[in-house]
């Protein structure tokens, strides 16, 4: 019989989720926490389709490395507005349990203060960070990289590409979380940054096929 899920996790993130009304988990989430996503301290990267849950799992691990290692979590986002979609989603619901802060500036803030729980910011502002803020990673414990497969990306892949070489080459006790709904090289990216391929193709929405020929409209076959 299947060890129940809930004894793979700390009990006071089971706590959390619990109380948010969390009594299961889709097949991501449950790979992940399966893969050792609270036994061990390796990366992952969550590949997955969109709205299949692999935000719950950034938030399994962010809660576990600030509530139970008393670490700091960055949160890198594409977009300056997801950045502050993902702030006020994060603060109203955790903001009882740790600080939640969001940096989306332009300008580096010299005077800006370590003192957050989770940050999240752009990768562009991650880079002019520590490039300004000298021991700003150093109660880091967890990056969470959302949209990972715009490492591909040439207008601004190599921001990123840059900034996960530098977790692994200067700060290789920083955990590393990817999360991408497309990525065409998972297996390869996995390997650059010795992380645990978590692959699943269920989605919340069948998706269908439809070829439109003229008037007619069928399912691809």
């Amino acid at each position: 019989m299947s060890e129940n899920i809930f004894d793979l996790i700390p009990k006071n993130v089971g706590r959390i989720l619990k109380a948010q009304g969390i009594l299961e988990f889709r097949p991501s989430q449950e790979k992940s926490i399966r893969a050792g996503l609270f036994s061990n301290f390796n990366n992952q990267i969550v590949c997955t389709p969109t709205g299949s849950g692999k935000t719950l799992v950034a938030e399994l691990a962010m809660l576990d490395s600030i509530l139970n290692y008393k670490k700091k979590v960055v949160y890198i986002v594409p977009l300056k507005a997801l950045a502050s979609e993902k702030f006020r989603e994060f603060k109203e619901t955790y903001s009882d349990l740790f600080i939640v802060k969001v940096s989306v500036g332009d300008a580096t803030d010299e005077r800006f203060s370590n003192d957050f729980d989770l940050l999240i910011l752009t990768s562009e502002k991650l880079d002019s960070m520590i490039r300004h803020s000298r021991g700003f990673l150093d109660d880091v414990g967890l990056v969470i990289a959302d949209e990972v497969h715009l490492i591909n990306d040439e207008t601004r892949g190599a921001t990123l590409e840059v900034l996960l070489s530098i977790f692994k080459a200067k700060y290789p006790k920083i955990r590393i979380i990817g999360l991408s709904a497309t990525i065409g090289n998972a297996e390869e990216i996995c390997s650059w940054l010795d992380a645990d391929l978590v692959f699943d193709e269920w989605r919340p929405v069948e998706l269908h096929h439809l070829v439109l020929a003229g008037d007619e409209l069928s399912r691809y076959k």
